[in-house]
């Protein structure tokens, strides 16, 4: 058994890694929480979010489960802190954890690669504030953000309470015209159950929060992170 600890904000979406336990092959996605406030799509709060007084902490409980990697799993908590604050995230969660270590920002980018991808379209829950700091951390990894649609849900807590129906809307009216790949960047969103059924809409691979999260994890704990009814990338 692979265990990929899933160090996760709040209370939204994090019942998709019982979702992924159920999909994935020899894997174990227990969640660990950093915080039980409230988890604003706010710049400020999303720096204090992802800082290391809340992580590192978290990270130390991780080692309970005996990991065999630990992921910070939240993308605009790792985001808003550019890449080099990214990076020292996954030190401090690392170091703490006792084990390989990572976050979903960096898990969209190690995907966007592996899929042989270049150019993409985003589908964001966030403010346009929030969802500009996210195209600017692609852009980084000479990622093209070829459309961006920010919708402005408030919070985590808000976009838990998001449906089916809610995520394929935004899909089908994100602009994917020269995007060869969508990404949907929210932890807190609910998207693993519906991941074929966006392929099979767009006619292109989706990457969303959770499935990229789990996906990179499994890569660092050595896992060959291969499963069915996960989108192209769990295929390829």
């Amino acid at each position: 058994m692979h265990t990929v600890v899933m160090l996760y904000p709040g209370h939204s979406a994090e019942d998709d890694y019982e979702v992924l336990e159920r999909l994935v092959p020899d894997a174990a996605f227990p969640v660990v929480r950093t915080w039980e406030g409230g988890t604003a799509h706010d710049v400020e709060a999303l720096l204090a979010l992802g800082s290391r007084r809340h992580l590192e902490p978290a990270a130390r409980r991780a080692r309970a489960h005996v990991p065999d990697a630990v992921l910070w799993a939240c993308t605009s908590g790792s985001f808003v802190h550019g890449r080099e604050g990214a990076r020292a995230q996954a030190d401090w969660v690392g170091e703490a954890g006792g084990a390989p270590a990572s976050s979903t920002s960096w898990a969209f980018s190690a995907a966007v690669r592996h899929l042989g991808v270049h150019r993409v379209a985003v589908a964001a829950t966030y403010p346009a504030d929030v969802a500009d700091r996210f195209t600017a951390f692609l852009a980084g990894d000479g990622i093209a953000v070829t459309a961006l649609s920010a919708h402005g849900v408030p919070s985590g807590e808000d976009a838990g309470r998001l449906d089916a129906e809610w995520l394929f809307g935004a899909a089908r009216a994100a602009d994917v015209r020269g995007a060869e790949c969508l990404l949907v960047p929210d932890t807190a969103l609910h998207t693993v159950a519906a991941l074929p059924g966006l392929e099979r809409a767009l006619g292109l691979p989706v990457l969303t929060a959770n499935q990229v999260t789990a996906w990179h994890g499994l890569r660092l704990a050595g896992h060959p992170a291969r499963a069915d009814r996960l989108g192209a990338l769990f295929r390829s």
